[in-house]
Parts: structure tokens; C-alpha cells; sequence
């Protein structure tokens, strides 16, 4: 194991997707002209396809069990949101685009097509990798280990900038932790007219939450071995810290 930024990856569209699924609470559904907010109703197939648990006076279930053609097109749409408070809190958004059938009481919604937007910008996803992808194994922990790390561990966040360059920092009013994944930790960046994101990578994979504390833990010893940047020191001289 050694102590450098060696590994860069970053998780690949259709694993990031299939986090953004697996990990949202809602979604909004459009289908024969209606669209229905659902909150805490759908589960995810290990396929990909979306079960969505609906009541029975729902217009999409009507829409499923009329379709003239059989199975009705829907589109799917998640947001991913990010559980620490920070500007602009939707970092990325995914849209399904596919059809809908009664299965077993409820709705069976199978992708045909998938677009993932982020902050670089859409790409348009493979539904066989999509079908394929697996989430990433520590998306269901990610808003818990984020909060506890912003609620209770704010000092590790700030010595965490020392890694970063100093170019991006300049005028930096808050740092806060924005996301992370088993490749890396993001940073968000705030200055009082915008912000910016930054990316520490992890050394190697952490598939497990004991590995994501070490790889954390490799992190800080790091960034113990660099002097505090000079943007931080003001900030924190000006109690914004």
C-alpha cells in the first residue's frame, strides 16, 4: 500500500446511474400524458428494471392496464441529491426512458434507453451496461458517512484541503464534502459569487466501509505532511471556518 494518488478512476456512467437509482428516494413518472410524483414507491430489480408501487386509483396503473397498444411508454426521472447542505444540491440526474406493464399488482418499468446528466454534461448510457452495472457499494451508505463526516468531523475536511491546489481555493468561504464514491471523496468549494468541485482520489477501491476509513485515514496522513493553504488560514482568522 503505498501513499500516492496513483489510482484515478472515477466510476464509469453506467455504475454512476445505477448509484443514482439505487440511492434515490423519489422519481417522477411521465406516461400517456400524466405525470405522478412518487415518494418512497419504487424498489430497483437487480436487471435494472424499476418496480413502482402505486395505489390503485392511480392514472398510471389506468394508463398500464388501458394502453390501447399494450405496454405504455414512461420516462423515469431521479435526482441525485447531495445530503450535506451546499450550493446547488442536485449532482447529477438520471432519465429512463422505457414501458410499463402490470406485474404482480404493480408496475414493472423495463429501461430501453438511459441519459445521465452531470455537471461535465449528458452522456447517453448503454442499457446493456446499464442492465449490466452494478451500483457502487457504498451508494445506500453515502448520505450517512457524508453527514457524519460534515456533522462531526470538520476539522478532517479542512485539513483535507491542504491536497488540494491553492488556484482553488482562492476566495474559498466553505468547504464542505460533497459526494463520495469507492474511488474517491469530492470537495465543494464555495466562494461568496460560486463554486467549484474538487476530487481527492483514493489509492486503491474501497468496496467496504472499513476500506473507505483507511483509504480516508491514507487522505489525512497526506495531507498532514502539507503546510495549511494560506485562503483556509484567512478564513478561519475571519471565524468563516
Amino acid at each position: 500500500m503505498g501513499d500516492t494518488h496513483a489510482w484515478t478512476a472515477a466510476p464509469a456512467a453506467a455504475e454512476q446511474a445505477r448509484s443514482v437509482l439505487a440511492a434515490a428516494w423519489s422519481c417522477a413518472v411521465t406516461a400517456e400524458g400524466g405525470r405522478e410524483e412518487l415518494v418512497g414507491s419504487h424498489t430497483v430489480a437487480d436487471d435494472g428494471r424499476v418496480l413502482l408501487h402505486v395505489p390503485e386509483d392511480s392514472a398510471l396503473l389506468a394508463a398500464a392496464l388501458c394502453a390501447p397498444r399494450g405496454e405504455p411508454s414512461a420516462v423515469l426521472e431521479f435526482a441525485d441529491v447531495a445530503p450535506v447542505p451546499v450550493r446547488s444540491r442536485i449532482r447529477a440526474r438520471l432519465w429512463l426512458a422505457g414501458r410499463l406493464a402490470v406485474e404482480d399488482g404493480h408496475l414493472a418499468f423495463r429501461p430501453t434507453r438511459a441519459v445521465l446528466r452531470r455537471p461535465s454534461g449528458a452522456v447517453v448510457v448503454d442499457v446493456d451496461e446499464f442492465t449490466a452495472a452494478a451500483p457502487d457499494p457504498l451508494a445506500l451508505a453515502e448520505a450517512r458517512l457524508l453527514t457524519h463526516l460534515a456533522d462531526c468531523h470538520d476539522d478532517a475536511v479542512q485539513r483535507l484541503t491542504r491536497l488540494v491546489e491553492p488556484d482553488s481555493l482562492h476566495g474559498a468561504v466553505r468547504v464542505r464534502p460533497l459526494a463520495v464514491d469507492r474511488h474517491g471523496l469530492t470537495l465543494r468549494i464555495e466562494r461568496l459569487r460560486d463554486h467549484g468541485d474538487v476530487r481527492l482520489p483514493f489509492h486503491a477501491p474501497a468496496d467496504e466501509i472499513a476500506q473507505l476509513t483507511e483509504r480516508v485515514h491514507v487522505l489525512l496522513a497526506q495531507a498532514g505532511t502539507v503546510s495549511c493553504p494560506r485562503a483556509l488560514q484567512r478564513q478561519r482568522t475571519d471565524g468563516d471556518g
